[in-house]
């Protein structure tokens, strides 16, 4: 098959061929996005799951529809080694200058530029040659205090001013929300908080990992009141197959049902690797229809790019204490383990774990879907790791 048509996409975050499956999600975000740009109180939403559920790419297409929909977006992504307020400055100046530049009277955008200067001076952030506002001074005792839980909804509520009176609409979007610090995580939800109250046209849109809402919870007990949580897993086999059939019908291919059925089984619905197996599976055939024999034949440059490009990144920032620990929880088998059992298997007591479990649980490598047991946040690493480790 000619590989400059593959319509399949693997990557992280990029878009695939067909959404499919994704409908109710999609559906709430708009509905979401209308009310708050109609000014009607609405739950913020936060998009729960494991690593290649497409939670990057819901994002991504959530984004588009606030534009559609007139709003101002404001997109991160949050990382270990940045902090909120230094991720949020260059943005947030960038969103005071677009609202500008809108027709208008008033000087709600001018005191936000201020306000931003005095969060710039209060948190003592470096983003590298920023000159946050010009000529213009930082606006004393608003959000300058140093304290994030008190500097942050006051800054909000300056965007959330100046976005009202140019009559427009903001949203903030923020993927892997759980590498903020506590109180970063704290500062955001107390800042949502009073966008809530006081029903400004300003929404966040995030992603994070399966602990997002017991983080949140931990930080305000009212963040179940205040957000949503969608949950984002494995596409049913019936939307896998249409993930994979419905892009290749459009240039005149098909899989064979047989086909289609193995890439299910052994991606157990995971849209980034229906993608790879999809794409490696394409390059393989040579005529429609693609056949099994195409999906085994491609399975093993499958694995190991998955193996290289995935899994090992993540694999080769842990430490060899961390990564006897992973092997133990693969050795387990698939799915959630007792940290007893984890202990055990690694002939330790399970208290003498408890700082490697912190670091790989911070590291976004491992999470507790329940208390007392643990899970891989990346599906199919336990098969990774009997790979990477053959001997535990």
């Amino acid at each position: 098959m000619d590989p400059i048509k593959n319509p399949f996409s693997p990557g992280a975050g990029s878009p695939p061929p067909e959404l499919v499956g994704r409908e109710g999600v999609l559906e709430q975000a708009r509905i979401l996005l209308g009310r708050v740009r109609q000014k009607r109180p609405e739950k913020s939403m936060l998009l729960t799951g494991l690593r290649g559920v497409g939670k990057t790419v819901l994002l991504n297409e959530i984004e588009r529809m606030a534009a559609k929909a007139d709003f101002h977006t404001v997109s991160v992504e949050a990382h270990e080694d940045k902090s909120l307020a230094a991720l949020l400055v260059p943005h947030l100046r960038k969103l005071f200058f677009d609202l500008h530049r809108l027709a208008g009277t008033g000087d709600k955008v001018r005191r936000g530029l201020a306000v931003l200067k005095g969060f710039l001076n209060g948190v003592k952030v470096t983003v590298g040659d920023l000159e946050v506002g010009l000529d213009i001074d930082p606006e004393k005792g608003v959000a300058d205090s140093g304290d994030l839980e008190s500097d942050l909804p006051n800054l909000f509520l300056a965007v959330a001013e100046a976005a009202e009176e140019r009559k427009t609409a903001v949203a903030l979007i923020i993927d892997e929300i759980q590498y903020f610090t506590p109180k970063e995580l704290s500062a955001l939800i107390m800042a949502m908080h009073k966008m809530q109250q006081r029903q400004f046209p300003f929404t966040l849109i995030g992603a994070g990992l399966p602990i997002l809402p017991g983080l949140a919870g931990e930080s305000k007990s009212y963040a179940e009141r205040l957000f949503s949580f969608p949950n984002i897993g494995p596409l049913s086999e019936t939307d896998a197959a249409r993930a994979l059939q419905d892009p290749v019908k459009a240039v005149d291919v098909a899989f064979t049902d047989d086909a289609l059925a193995d890439i299910v089984r052994v991606t157990q619905g995971y849209p980034y690797f229906l993608q790879e197996w999809g794409y490696q599976t394409w390059n393989r055939a040579t005529a429609t229809p693609i056949t099994l024999s195409d999906v085994k034949g491609a399975t093993a440059t499958v694995i190991e790019r998955m193996d290289e490009n995935f899994f090992r990144v993540r694999f080769d920032r842990c430490t060899p204490g961390e990564k006897r620990y992973l092997r133990a929880m693969a050795g387990l088998g698939p799915g959630a383990h007792r940290t007893g059992g984890i202990a055990e298997a690694l002939a330790v007591t399970s208290n003498s774990l408890g700082p490697v479990r912190a670091r790989l649980i911070k590291k976004g490598m491992i999470y507790s879907p329940a208390h007392g047991d643990m899970a891989f946040t990346v599906p199919l690493f336990d098969e990774f790791m009997r790979r990477a480790m053959p001997e535990s």
